[in-house]
């Protein structure tokens, strides 16, 4: 599912457009979110549905069911770190911590921020992907963009159901997080 660091080379293009998810039972635009992106909510067609297009799908733990990256899949290559729920053989297959390199960024990706393990900065990463509170948001600081695409899993915390996209070109990096009209 995952790739170390250099190990995945996107074709050269101007634009890479990716998803991400950090859901749980969902998957999300260049990085679903926990229970976010890659858990139950892989059934909700309308976030399925802004994932087409993408070039790679980023899940940011939280899978729960292992059909879910497969769905996920049939829509683009999909890197997955495990997320607190991802538990028995899903939980061992899954890194804690994935590199993801497009264009010459660097993609940290993990499942709770308070974890990171390294200095984004020093290290020359451009973007840090989390998920777990399913509460989206980006931040810039030191010059790295902090990105949780929420969820598109069930509503939780009265918290919108969204989906995160990443759009890297020319070496910049454009983060939006798209909130998906559900009942």
């Amino acid at each position: 599912m995952g790739l170390r660091r250099g190990a995945w080379r996107q074709r050269r293009k101007q634009r890479h457009r990716f998803s991400l998810n950090s859901s749980r039972r969902f998957a999300k635009r260049a990085s679903p979110g926990s229970r976010h992106f890659g858990s139950r909510s892989a059934s909700r067609e309308e976030a399925l549905e802004e994932l087409r297009g993408s070039e790679r799908i980023i899940h940011a733990g939280d899978v729960g069911d292992p059909s879910i990256l497969e769905k996920l899949a049939t829509i683009a290559p999909v890197t997955a770190v495990r997320g607190n729920i991802d538990k028995g053989e899903l939980g061992r297959k899954l890194p804690k911590s994935e590199w993801v390199e497009i264009e010459g960024v660097s993609i940290y990706v993990l499942h709770i921020r308070e974890e990171l393990d390294v200095s984004p900065k020093a290290a020359g990463i451009g973007v840090v992907i989390y998920g777990h509170s399913h509460k989206p948001e980006q931040q810039m600081k030191d010059g790295v963009l902090y990105f949780n695409p929420g969820s598109a899993g069930p509503r939780r915390f009265k918290l919108p159901v969204t989906v995160g996209r990443l759009a890297v070109e020319g070496g910049t990096v454009r983060g939006e997080i798209m909130e998906l009209s559900v009942e």
